[in-house]
């Protein structure tokens, strides 16, 4: 682990209970910011909602049982799927599909979406092109009722909001334009060991928006000027995330492998546990029936 960060030491408290032990399906964990751009976070499992940041500092152990059960369908399943899910939810639900990922390339248009009915409510909704950065300076997308949640599980330590967008498939073409420029992708490891450097993202917004004017014109003249518009928003979002201290070699754990975890909890970023012993991206293991102790360091 490397230094101690000063700057989180705003996150420890004092742990509610000397020890604390819940069982259940895991969810990722919820993530809130607070007006200064705090993250807090809370451990999901089955019906359990438990604060994590007081636990900083402290012991977690995590059992994996040996089950899995689908988030869809609620059956027991050997393997997950795209984040939890059997393989027939998986290869039956439209948001499990490959365009998920890549919206540009949007079943709905080509006659072919699973579900058309969940498209046209999920799909053809308002959505909002951003710029961030987590491990570097990224693009992506997310629905306006997303924001800051998407940001905070992407480990962002900024964000910029720069266009509003009419659907999912728009927001993909426009996504896809601006890969070309700057990278969609998050370096996890980069991400979890803090070496995120401070952009100014207004200035590359505005860079971007000048090197890709003929391209945005042209998605604008495709769908109407209405449907591809500036966002409007001058103010960078910043969050700070409870970390004690980043792993300087991240190493990461996985349940399937090694079905009891264990390790002192040294900070949360993203989706991830950083524990002295390794991290867990806790998101990869939704469904999966754990135990979660945690227990108080005197």
């Amino acid at each position: 682990m490397g230094q101690l960060d000063l700057e989180s030491l705003w996150s420890i408290q004092t742990p509610p209970e000397q020890g604390l032990e819940c069982a259940g399906g895991l969810s990722r964990m919820a993530i809130t910011a607070d007006a200064a751009g705090r993250a807090h976070y809370q451990l999901r499992i089955g019906e359990h909602n438990k604060p994590l940041n007081p636990w900083l500092g402290h012991d977690v152990a995590i059992e994996f049982a040996g089950s899995i059960v689908c988030v869809h369908c609620q059956r027991l399943t050997r393997k997950s799927f795209g984040q939890g899910h059997c393989y027939a939810c998986f290869r039956r639900l439209a948001r499990c599909d490959t365009c998920m990922m890549a919206p540009e390339r949007c079943h709905y248009f080509q006659g072919t979406c699973r579900e058309p009915e969940w498209g046209e409510r999920h799909c053809f909704a308002p959505h909002v092109v951003y710029l961030a950065a987590s491990s570097g300076p990224k693009v992506g997308i997310t629905k306006p009722s997303q924001m800051p949640t998407r940001w905070l599980d992407q480990g962002a330590v900024q964000a910029l909001p720069i266009l509003s967008v009419a659907s999912r498939r728009q927001s993909g073409m426009v996504e896809a334009l601006f890969r070309s420029e700057i990278s969609d992708r998050t370096h996890w490891q980069r991400m979890l060991k803090g070496e995120t450097a401070d952009v100014d993202l207004i200035q590359r917004r505005d860079e971007l928006m000048t090197r890709l004017a003929p391209g945005l014109e042209a998605l604008r003249a495709q769908f109407g000027e209405d449907n591809i518009r500036s966002h409007g928003e001058h103010r960078v979002a910043r969050f700070d995330y409870p970390v004690l201290a980043w792993p300087e070699r991240v190493k990461a754990l996985n349940l399937d492998r090694t079905p009891q975890i264990e390790g002192r909890l040294m900070g949360l970023k993203g989706q991830y546990l950083i524990l002295d012993t390794g991290v867990i991206n806790l998101r990869k293991y939704t469904g999966y029936q754990v135990s979660v102790r945690l227990s108080a360091r005197s």
